[in-house]
């Protein structure tokens, strides 16, 4: 039951409770206590809506993921340089890797100088960190399995000799 509410949650978090409830043959109360305890033990850990912000005006944000290989800190691993990371407020996520690189940090900021200038006064600083790459993210086309826009269809007339 468990299971079938956090994949019905992940799918769209704005389902009703009734509406789970009917879906899953559970009664309300179930559900209800069934994501409370859920919430309890940090399973649910929030509930967040994705927008496409390209289609918003006012609203002009540059993404970045930065490669950042570390020093692992003895007897604690990448755990404390990761938490260091992730507690600035530019940070969205931080990844543990496996590959060239440590850890994947995916920022957002006003624009590349702003991304530059945390990556160069805040991130490469930090005395684990012995080196960054950054790349920006120039479009988003799918995001949390979400499709921003279906690719339209070339409806240009074939014209053969």
């Amino acid at each position: 039951m468990r299971t079938k509410i956090l994949e019905l949650l992940e799918e769209n978090s704005r389902y009703s409770v009734a509406d789970m409830a009917l879906m899953l043959g559970l009664t309300e109360e179930e559900v209800a206590s069934t994501i409370k305890a859920l919430e309890d033990e940090k399973v649910i850990c929030g509930y967040k809506t994705l927008i496409n912000w390209e289609k918003v005006d006012h609203k002009e944000m540059v993404t970045a993921l930065i490669e950042v290989k570390v020093t692992p800190q003895r007897g604690e691993g990448f755990d404390k340089i990761a938490e260091r990371i992730y507690r600035f407020s530019e940070v969205k996520a931080v990844y543990l890797m496996s590959g060239g690189f440590d850890l994947t940090v995916i920022i957002e900021g006003r624009t590349m100088k702003e991304v530059a200038l945390f990556v160069g006064q805040k991130l490469a600083p930090l005395e684990a960190v012995l080196s960054t790459g950054t790349h920006f993210v120039l479009k988003k086309y799918k995001d949390h399995g979400v499709i921003f826009e279906e690719m339209k269809k070339d409806e240009r007339m074939i014209v053969s000799p």
